[in-house]
């Protein structure tokens, strides 16, 4: 492939002209050897090509001291050059902290020649006066070239393109690798309808998107198929389904890998849904979306601005939506392909109460009761997995609940559902019908070696049905049917990632078989099926509900799924803990759920492991009562968490906020009926508000109902001030029910806005149509608002028949006579209106309000004073003179054990003199090493500052991911005559982790400093049968490089080779018997120094070597596994600093 490029000046003075020519002849290096391998490259002049890498990290540090001012233009134009040369996408090298402006690759080579000639001009002058060495390297570089032409590498790889096609509606593409590629794969689970996947549609020409504007580029590497979507920088992401952290997700890596994950923290990987799915917002508002169509474990990588990459096994589609004038319309479009939510039963919008476990029939009645004595609103009451006979599945413990039909009597009659759980784990247990039937169908998953497979979960060996099947689906539909007639109202699906106990990967082999259904893709492996399993499980479920009743909508929750799971049941965010971190995470986990597709989400309020305390349990339960899913839940061994259970004025609290909820029920039903019918979340961020607005893409304590904002306080001891809210651009008036509280969040309704809402009621079954309809009134700049509800009987399908009320009303200010006209615009559906009354609050500024009344169907009248003006609606929120937000608060944090407020943490550094080093720990910021310096020569090895670098450890594979910032307590100091000798400390990283670390020195060797670290579990939830999440203990030490071109990393692996690594970009990952043989020396030629790094390689699964600016990371990774209080994991390593004066370094690596 030979192209010829504009010509540019490439005299000996023009040293980046001579860059722009690294390919001509292959002078200078070959670009293809730049990154692989590690052996010490030259060129053919001699010249290393880490003297070029030298060169620039010194160019931007003469740029930084204000040396060399012009030099910004210089990286730019390498920027350029690597880009063209395709070298910028290798970013695990920090090109784009050198070169400014280099990432547009849309700059043409033109311009770049245009700029050149003032940058060899200072080169020239700098050569000159002999001001800089590395300006003199350059110019021999340049020299060498300078008679070349450039070309374009023969070795840069082609570009693959992807066949596309339009499916679905206007502005959806699948692509394919290939038309071989597009044969082999497999069938659509995402997809409502499969066929939509595989059916081009015709392109209409009156259509604004006929042809993709951004295609996909695809790789293949070992069986992997690699996608790559690039994006204007700008771009803002979000989506990737249930995920910890923040909600937006630039700069993340999660993996979809349906996982038991309790106790999962914001860089945890791989929760327990899979939703491989990217919704980008880009800079100018309008919004994009790709989907990774395959059910396998799938890496999503958004470390990089405006770059979406997907990496799974096989060949699979990829189907991308827009751009689109918004991100709601993305929304929509993915829903229509991949389903919308099932219509709810209406009692499912009402307050649930759930705890592992009520153990008996009379607690679950006196929890009922209770709830409706103190009067907290509350519509359902569900029964964890100890209501069953041994933990059995379809079966009830005969003396704990001997009369499951009795109770479900007593709940109905006070206004209550019920909701059970059922699990996918079937005891192996001949002579048990359940068992029996499900072997004599043969509908169990199996074992490579074609038996049943059996794995441990809570009634012991149990066996797991087939839900890929049709037959097994059938199977365990029939079970539900007669399972239900008892009045179970729900059915919870837990444990069906699927869980299993023993086990290291907390589920079932990959290599086990499931005999899948054609449409679904036939027989597979379980890697295949593992992320679908808990979606299928959650269909069959709702199928079985479905047949003992076809007149009833179901309702299913479940904890794990795919995209698309919300056709058949609602979600929750698993087992989250009682803390601070996990309530500022429930907001971002339901909205990027809510963007990938799954509207009915919440988290577990009050958290379900660990102790709440008054004050946030209060704040939780006021965000929580606005989630599209309200349940509150705990686990065994903790406090109590029922409303009351935190004193009077939580109560109190908790009352005020679920009267809340009760209110604006009749605007949440109207929300999910629009989810329904197009695919709208029902909880939404504040972006969608105004897409353009950067200012709101970040914000993840407030969220959007509709035209309702809910801005909440997340942070402990902190308040929402109304004053310091974010919000979008126009009209926002406050308001409230009589109930402002500091723990209760601030309700804002949007300008031209009008939202329904009911009386407060105890329970959805006290709703009555006549009940008065009370329309909160929010008028825009132009005097105008509109709003709709929606109403039918809540729980049948006569909906669809045409048996619903679908109101629009409008409201009109009327200035010349000094009035607000509120009346129907116009409705839908065959439901006659009910006689009731219609308030109308007519929302105004400094949280004033006019009220009117009359008859739902008539016009009724706001009556404005004489004095009014348009400023009343117009004043800007921030500009308001509001009222202080009433209440008192909480009681301050408390420790329940100690009963003693939280101390803040020390900041004192602890000073050890272990033998030859002097080390400086920070145990209040991660345990970190901030300094260690080999006092014989007095040299520092760590380079880093005390927030950031110098020696961290963290608890995953993702970098800085939790250990390295948390508080270390000191638990011991190992004294000597002359001081600390060493110290022990601890770490609490959640999830019942904690990360423990010991430093000493050797009484047999001065020269060496010892590190133990470990991850050890202390409490971890027994749901999780003991284990807890995916961890890996990585080990990150951040040494000084002063000169690239002498720093040198030895080792010899396991198999015996010799190696050098010299200074190149990006990490080289040892593993097997790549990796050392439980030693590597890092070398500055420069200093004559070297620092041994010795270990176990049992405890090691994984080496890195990184280099960066002034840095090489010698990295050590253990496996990534859970850990129980049994099986921690462990890495004991040690350092020792060497003159290589004084001794031969291969010497010493051999001895």
């Amino acid at each position: 492939m030979e192209s010829q490029l504009p010509e540019l000046d490439a005299s000996p003075r023009s040293t980046f002209g001579g860059l722009l020519a690294i390919r001509a002849v292959g002078i200078v290096f070959q670009v293809s050897a730049l990154f692989a391998g590690s052996k010490r490259r030259t060129s053919k002049s001699g010249i290393p090509v880490k003297i070029l890498l030298a060169c620039i990290s010194r160019l931007k540090e003469f740029d930084e001291i204000g040396e060399m001012p012009c030099f910004p233009l210089n990286y730019f134009f390498i920027g350029a050059c690597l880009r063209y040369l395709n070298l910028w996408s290798q970013a695990d090298y920090p090109f784009q902290e050198f070169f400014v402006g280099g990432t547009d690759a849309r700059r043409s080579f033109s311009s770049v020649a245009s700029r050149l000639s003032r940058s060899n001009r200072l080169l020239k002058q700098s050569c000159r006066r002999d001001l800089l060495a590395p300006c003199g390297r350059l110019y021999q570089i340049s020299a060498v070239i300078e008679e070349n032409w450039i070309k374009e590498p023969e070795t840069m790889p082609a570009e693959e393109k992807m066949i596309w096609a339009p499916i679905v509606q206007d502005g959806v593409f699948r692509f394919d690798a290939s038309e071989a590629a597009k044969k082999q794969a497999c069938p659509s689970v995402s997809f409502q309808n499969g066929q939509h996947r595989e059916t081009p549609i015709p392109v209409k020409t009156n259509l604004h998107v006929q042809e993709p504007l951004y295609i996909p580029e695809c790789k293949n590497d070992n069986g992997s198929q690699i996608i790559t979507v690039t994006l204007p920088a700008g771009t803002s992401l979000y989506g990737t389904g249930e995920c910890g952290g923040s909600l937006e997700r630039t700069g993340k890596r999660v993996f979809t890998w349906n996982t038991d994950a309790w106790g999962y923290g914001p860089s945890t990987t791989a929760l327990y849904q899979s939703h491989p799915w990217v919704l980008a917002v880009l800079p100018d508002g309008t919004a994009f979306g790709v989907l990774a169509d395959t059910t396998k474990r799938v890496e999503i990588d958004t470390r990089k601005e405006g770059t979406i990459r997907f990496v799974a096994s096989g060949d699979y589609p990829v189907v991308t939506i827009g751009p689109y004038p918004t991100p709601e319309e993305v929304v929509t479009a993915l829903s229509k392909a991949t389903g919308t939510v099932a219509m709810p039963p209406k009692w499912t919008l009402g307050f649930q109460q759930c705890r592992w476990s009520y153990d008996t029939a009379d607690i679950v009645r006196k929890i009922a009761t209770t709830f409706r004595e103190k009067k907290l609103p509350c519509d359902v009451v569900w029964m964890d997995i100890d209501y069953m006979d041994g933990w059995r599945c379809f079966t009830f413990d005969p003396e704990a609940f001997p009369d499951p039909a009795k109770l479900s009597d007593f709940l109905h009659d006070i206004g209550f559902k019920g909701v059970w759980m059922l699990d996918p784990g079937i005891k192996r247990e001949p002579g048990w019908p359940i068992y029996d039937s499900g072997t004599k169908k043969d509908v169990w998953v199996l074992t490579k070696d074609k038996a049943p497979y059996v794995g441990d979960v809570w009634p012991g060996p149990c066996v797991f049905p087939d839900y890929t099947q049709a037959k097994t689906r059938e199977w365990w539909g029939e079970l539900v049917k007669e399972f239900v007639k008892v009045g179970v109202d729900g059915i919870w699906n837990d444990m069906n990632e699927p869980a299993v106990f023993k086990t290291l990967s907390k589920t079932m082999p990959e290599s086990n078989i499931h005999r899948g259904d054609e449409d679904l893709g036939g027989t597979q492996d379980h890697q295949h099926y593992h992320n679908v399993y808990g979606m299928l499980m959650a269909r069959s479920t709702y199928q079985g509900m479905l047949l003992a009743n076809p007149q009833k909508r179901p309702f299913v929750l479940t904890r794990a799924g795919y995209i698309g799971s919300q056709r058949y049941a609602a979600t929750w965010t698993g087992d989250n803990l009682s803390n601070w971190v996990h309530l500022q995470m429930s907001i971002p986990m339901s909205l990027n759920l809510a963007l990938s597709g799954q509207p009915f989400s919440g988290p577990d309020i009050g958290g379900f492991g660990g102790n709440a305390t008054p004050q946030l349990f209060a704040r939780w339960m006021g965000i929580g009562a606005m989630f599209p899913f309200s349940r509150g839940h705990s686990e065994k061994g903790t406090l109590d968490h029922e409303p009351w259970a935190f004193g009077k004025e939580c109560e109190d609290v908790c009352r005020m906020a679920l009267n809340r909820r009760y209110r604006v029920l009749p605007h949440l039903y109207t929300l999910f009926y629009h989810a329904h019918m197009t695919g709208t979340p029902v909880m939404s961020p504040l972006f969608f508000s105004d897409p353009k607005d950067q200012t709101l893409r970040n914000v993840d304590n407030s969220f959007l109902l509709g035209p309702l904002l809910v801005a909440a306080s997340t942070e402990m001891g902190k308040t929402v001030n109304p004053k310091n809210v974010v919000l979008p651009q126009g009209i926002w008036q406050l308001f409230d029910f009589e109930d402002f509280h500091h723990d209760l969040p601030l309700l804002i309704l949007q300008g031209g806005a009008i939202i329904p809402t009911g009386p407060v009621v105890q329970s959805v079954g006290e709703m009555r149509a006549e009940d008065p309809v009370t329309l909160l009134v929010a008028l825009d700049e132009n005097g105008k608002a509109e709003g709709v509800l929606y109403e039918d009987d809540g729980e049948s399908y006569e909906y669809k028949n045409g048996q619903f009320l679908y109101t629009r009303y409008g409201a009109e200010l009327d200035l010349s006579s000094s009035k607000v006209v509120v009346k129907v615009l116009n409705s839908d559906g065959s439901l006659k209106r009910p006689k009731r009354q219609l308030k109308v609050r007519l929302l105004l500024a400094n949280k004033a309000e006019l009220e009117g009344e009359g008859v739902d169907g008539e016009e009724v009248t706001v009556a404005l004073p004489s004095d009014f003006d348009m400023a009343r609606i117009t004043t800007i929120f921030q500009e308001q003179d509001l009222p202080q937000q009433g209440g008192n608060d909480l009681a301050e944090e408390v420790d329940y054990e100690t009963n003693e407020s939280h101390a803040v943490p020390p900041t004192m550094l602890v000073d050890l003199k272990c033998g030859d080093w002097l080390l400086k720990v920070a145990p209040w910021i991660g345990g970190r090493i901030v300094s260690m310096v080999h006092e014989p020569t007095g040299f520092e090895w760590l380079e880093g500052k005390l927030e950031k670098g110098a020696y961290e450890e963290y608890s995953s594979t993702e970098w800085r991911s939790p250990g390295c910032v948390e508080q270390y307590d000191v638990k011991k100091e190992l004294l000597e005559d002359e001081g600390p000798d060493g110290v022990v400390m601890e770490g609490d990283i959640g999830g019942g982790l904690v990360m423990r670390r010991e430093i000493t020195g050797r009484p047999d060797s001065p020269k060496a400093v010892q590190i133990s670290s470990s991850i050890e579990a202390r409490s971890v939830g027994a749901g999780s049968g003991g284990f807890s999440r995916l961890v890996c203990l990585r080990v990150h030490p951040s040494f000084k490089v002063p000169n690239y071109e002498l720093a040198v990393v030895k080792y010899t692996t396991l198999r015996g080779e010799e190696r050098e690594v010299h200074a190149e970009p990006g990490d080289i990952f040892l593993t097997g018997d790549d990796r050392p043989n439980g030693k590597w020396v890092f070398s500055d030629k420069e200093n004559g120094m070297s620092i041994v790094n010795k270990f176990n390689p049992e405890e090691v699964a994984t080496c890195v070597i990184h280099w960066s600016v002034g840095i090489c990371n010698l990295e050590l990774w253990s496996e990534e596994r859970p850990v129980s209080k049994e099986t921690p994991i462990r890495i004991t390593h040690e350092y020792e600093s060497w003159n290589d004066h004084d001794l031969n370094v291969g010497e010493h690596q051999k001895g």
